[in-house]
């Protein structure tokens, strides 16, 4: 049965989106090798997770290796055209930074209330969702870790009370031993008995 065609767009759950990162990274890295041993190739691959860790292969030599010979050759064909192209790089960059900057802002005031939500398009409420989403699970993610510290200390404060009512119990049952011993010290083991003849014990 042929799989369905995935639609290319991000994925709002971060459960799933992390769980496709890993199976498409090491999709990667393998088609890489392959590569790599079929035709005799040098590849370099990196991968940053949306966490900021790193993923690398180097299939000959190191990745610092690959780096700087690709540095070299990359120079000399390309210094005057990236030199040409850096303005409208930069200015490009700062277009997308003042749109999203912008959304962010226009999302945080619909979220405060002060602006109506319906005013909203579909990808800026794609967007907004998406955020909140993330935000929620990482809110869920610390006060689970705080819950999880919390039930921690209390199994600790059990043990050590436990512990210190076993000992008060031990305690406890030694002295009452203790006070069966002298009463039964200090009562007679024979009774006296007394005569019909005279009032004096023998």
């Amino acid at each position: 049965m042929a799989r369905g065609k995935v639609q290319m767009r991000r994925i709002e759950n971060p459960v799933h989106r992390q769980v496709t990162f890993c199976k498409r990274r090491m999709g990667l890295l393998k088609k890489a090798k392959e590569l790599s041993v079929l035709c005799d190739a040098d590849i370099g691959v990196m991968v940053f997770s949306p966490h900021g860790k790193v993923y690398e292969l180097a299939t000959n030599g190191n990745m610092q290796g690959l780096i700087e010979r690709y540095k070299g050759s990359n120079t000399e064909a390309h210094g005057e055209s990236s030199e040409q192209n850096k303005p409208e790089v930069i200015q490009q960059e700062v277009l997308l930074l003042r749109q999203e900057i912008d959304l962010l802002q226009k999302g945080l005031r619909y979220m405060y209330g002060e602006n109506d939500i319906n005013h909203m398009n579909l990808n800026e409420l794609q967007t907004l969702e998406s955020n909140l989403e993330i935000w929620v699970h990482n809110i869920r993610y610390t006060k689970m870790q705080i819950i999880s510290r919390e039930i921690e200390m209390l199994k600790t404060k059990e043990g050590i009370l436990k512990a210190a009512n076993d000992i008060l119990q031990e305690r406890i049952i030694e002295q009452s031993g203790i006070l069966d011993t002298g009463s039964n010290m200090m009562m007679p083991q024979f009774p006296f008995q007394r005569t019909m003849e005279s009032d004096y014990y023998f």
